[in-house]
């Protein structure tokens, strides 16, 4: 009789004081500093050691304290994840900026953008801390890292993953990930992406949804495609089929501003197909004196739009993906 295979098991993880065992699941919490009650401001870790080897991917959420849709969508991909069937190893932080999480903030409370601080100083200000401490904790120890984004000041965007699209082996993550949209991004200083960059670490930013606000559709494309993208890197056996139709991949895109002040009304919503010069929406004073149309500046695609309809002239209004190709079309996951 043949010698039973031996199958090669995963390395524990070691985080925080704490050993995680191949095929176990842990929560683990980081000191980041003291709280003037004298008590311990945390950074909350969720650790699926899987229990055979393969990369080490981390998912972050709220590094935008007031950003909750990938708080739900880490939420369910974790529920989703047996670690005796996975893999390699994640690393989920689904709240990174805690204290502006739990003040329904953007920022930190030293009023600055977390997501501007990176890769931080063990020595400087509390994003600054925050940030360093991230990166050294969490991006030190894996492959690839997924962040998870929603749109600010009212603004709502469609599922989208923004990426070096020049990077075959982002490109090949973000095309399994199968969004939407596919975004060429420009890195931003100080941001975790451009840290990560630097360090040679792909990442996948997902922007999805409103700030403060729940729904359904953003969630279940964040879902999907966070498993599509862990099965696509070998950690899952099975992954969520595809839409039928590809990404389109964007390389630029402009946004159309109010000319005058007044209350805004669009025609179109995420998603929709326009041309340049069509009429996308009207701008009207209060008094019902004058009303000025808004018309697109490409040709394109609705990637994101102000859900505030009191605007001011010169505010952004709605965000085009500019269509190289006037005949791509949009990706739906299917029941969307």
């Amino acid at each position: 009789m043949a010698p039973r295979e031996r199958v090669p098991k995963n390395d524990p993880v070691e985080l925080g004081g704490v050993t995680v065992l191949p095929g176990r699941r842990a929560s683990i919490e980081l000191p980041v500093a003291r709280l003037p009650t004298r008590s311990w401001m945390s950074l909350p870790v969720v650790v699926l050691c899987g229990a055979r080897p393969g990369p080490t991917v981390w998912l972050s959420a709220a590094v935008h304290g007031d950003e909750l849709v990938g708080v739900e969508i880490i939420r369910q991909v974790m529920r989703g994840i047996d670690p005796r069937r996975l893999s390699g190893t994640v690393l989920a932080v689904p709240v990174v900026n805690v204290p502006g999480f739990l003040a329904q903030s953007r920022y930190t409370p030293d009023r600055r953008d977390l997501n501007r601080s990176f890769p931080g100083s063990p020595r400087g200000s509390l994003a600054s801390r925050l940030a360093h401490l991230f990166m050294t904790e969490i991006v030190s120890r894996c492959d690839v890292g997924i962040d998870l984004h929603t749109g600010s000041n009212h603004r709502e965007n469609l599922p989208q993953i923004r990426c070096n699209t020049d990077d075959p082996v982002t490109l090949a993550m973000a095309k399994a990930f199968a969004p939407p949209v596919i975004m060429h991004s420009r890195l931003r200083p100080g941001s975790l992406r451009d840290a990560c960059t630097k360090r040679g670490i792909p990442v996948l930013l997902l922007e999805a949804g409103e700030a403060l606000r729940y729904a359904e559709y953003p969630v279940e494309v964040g879902v999907l495609g966070m498993r599509r993208t862990l099965a696509h890197l070998g950690m899952l056996r099975d992954a969520p089929d595809p839409p039928r139709r590809r990404p389109p991949v964007i390389r630029s895109s402009t946004w159309v501003r109010a000319r005058r002040s007044g209350l805004v009304r669009f025609s179109v919503d995420l998603g929709d197909r326009v041309i340049a010069g069509e009429r996308i929406g009207t701008v009207a004073d209060a008094h019902g004196h004058t009303r000025s149309m808004v018309k697109s500046r490409a040709d394109g695609v609705v990637i994101g739009i102000t859900r505030n309809p009191l605007v001011n002239q010169g505010d952004a209004l709605v965000h085009l993906g500019e269509f190289a190709d006037s005949g791509r079309g949009i990706a739906r996951d299917p029941g969307s």
